[in-house]
């Protein structure tokens, strides 16, 4: 009787998302964090019939399951999924529009949701919490950046959203997503990038930071889309690069094109403005992005002052 109830419940166990005599893995994330400050408990099994995605989350593509189900199928959820309850007043919450019977909306995990799924589950391990449907949504921008998988330029417009949409500085970016201040103004420095010549970055799945960036100090993008190239066929690092960009920028051009400027003039002539950008096409919106980054810098500049002044 023992033996088969010991195998009943091991079998059961497996389906329930979690096998017997393994613990869920907690390590010092920002979701966890915040997890850590509800009143509910860690790890609470809840039925994937009770959950839905949220349509509204950051990240598009889920990518290929294929491992990470075989991995679920084999060793369970060993991360629990962060949910919130949805309120009445909430918008029709299925995917295609319709009303669902869902309790609960995913704010991060769908990809261990929909794993779970694909290798038979009917519970997964899944963390609660009491936040507004935007609070979810910066928690999921959040956690979406912390991934190890993103493009610099996936990074940079989740930096961008932050501090557009909810008016986060470079510092509050930097504590929110563990990286530096000046690796999020790097990244965010990368959002300057010509169309043209990010478009060649993508399309050679150039992935390196540092040497998109070693590539901007150049001006012309033609010379820009020639050193990607050649670093990609010649497997260049970032020191070999930066010998090649100083070549570059020595050798004389022809037909030059000149630096945008944008020039503005207060009507009661109080003051001016002059910026110059690299590029000699600008269109509004990156003219727009390099000023509202200017009054960022201005802003955490302010706020460093103001501690420090606070300072005992």
């Amino acid at each position: 009787m023992t033996t088969m109830s010991g195998a009943s419940e091991k079998k059961s166990s497996k389906r329930r998302g979690l096998p017997s005599k393994v613990r869920m893995r907690h390590s010092q994330h920002f979701v966890e964090e915040l997890a850590a400050r509800s009143e509910q408990s860690v790890g609470r099994l809840l039925a994937i019939s009770s959950i839905e995605p949220d349509p509204a989350q950051p990240r598009g593509q889920m990518g290929d399951l294929t491992e990470l189900t075989e991995s679920i199928r084999s060793k369970g959820v060993l991360e629990p999924i962060l949910v919130r309850r949805i309120e009445p007043d909430d918008e029709a919450s299925s995917e295609t529009g319709e009303s669902s019977s869902a309790t609960y909306r995913i704010i991060s995990g769908e990809r261990r949701f929909r794993s779970a799924m694909a290798a038979g589950l009917i519970e997964i391990p899944a963390i609660e919490m009491s936040v507004s449907e935007d609070e979810a949504l910066e928690i999921a921008l959040i956690e979406n950046l912390q991934r190890k998988d993103l493009t610099p330029f996936e990074e940079a417009e989740g930096y961008r959203r932050l501090a557009e949409a909810y008016d986060y500085t470079h510092e509050k970016i930097s504590e929110s997503v563990g990286k530096s201040r000046v690796s999020v103004t790097e990244s965010l420095a990368l959002l300057q990038m010509p169309a043209r010549v990010r478009d060649v970055v993508e399309a050679l799945g150039i992935r390196s930071k540092s040497i998109l960036l070693e590539v901007m100090k150049l001006e012309d993008e033609d010379e820009m889309i020639r050193l990607l190239e050649k670093t990609q066929t010649l497997g260049l690092n970032r020191a070999e690069l930066r010998q090649e960009v100083k070549r570059s920028r020595k050798e004389p051009r022809r037909q030059k094109a000149k630096p945008y400027t944008f020039s503005f003039k207060a009507p009661d002539k109080r003051f001016s403005l002059s910026l110059r950008f690299r590029q000699s096409t600008v269109d509004h919106d990156d003219l727009i992005g390099a000023l509202e980054e200017i009054l960022s810098e201005l802003k955490d500049l302010e706020e460093a002052d103001r501690r420090r002044i606070l300072a005992p």
